[in-house]
């Protein structure tokens, strides 16, 4: 099982006009990915349960700032047999290591770079970071949209 591709989807909230605190829309976000199995197939899924903020400068239209929580035990492959083994010791350890975490440390040439921590182990990563759009809804809630998408390698955090 190797790990093709994070993606972290997401419709976020509450801002204020030029720079504002967004805190995760879960109704609206996606957090998934996608695995090759036995080099044949691609398997999809997502974590149903996490949490996340940014601060957004809507007058610089720079991401100032990024944290992402993910509940490692709501993982979701749409096949219960498969989520119960993903969450054993040898792959991503739920119990002993049931948060993976995301916080941004520089966004730089349209990439957003992180500290992200899967089994208790934290490495700098990138991700591909699509532009952040911003609207009012009609309750004239501020809205922003962006989604960030890399891989990483699952041997990096021991997982067999």
């Amino acid at each position: 099982m190797k790990l093709d591709r994070l993606l972290l989807s997401s419709a976020l909230l509450v801002g204020s006009l030029f720079a504002g605190t967004y805190k995760v829309d879960k109704s609206h976000t996606n957090v998934g990915f996608q695995v090759k199995h036995m080099m044949i197939s691609n398997v999809k899924g997502s974590f149903d349960n996490f949490d996340g903020s940014f601060i957004y400068d809507e007058k610089t239209k720079k991401l100032k700032n990024l944290n992402a929580t993910i509940k490692v035990a709501s993982i979701n492959t749409a096949d219960k047999e498969r989520d119960e083994h993903l969450k054993e010791e040898e792959l991503f350890a739920a119990k002993k290591f049931p948060e993976i975490k995301f916080k941004l440390t520089k966004i730089e040439n349209g990439k957003a770079y992180g500290d992200f921590t899967l089994r208790g182990i934290t490495k700098n990563i990138a991700l591909d970071i699509n532009e952040i759009s911003t609207v009012k809804d009609p309750w004239g809630n501020e809205r922003a949209g962006f989604s960030l998408e890399g891989k990483i390698n699952r041997q990096d955090y021991g997982i067999k």
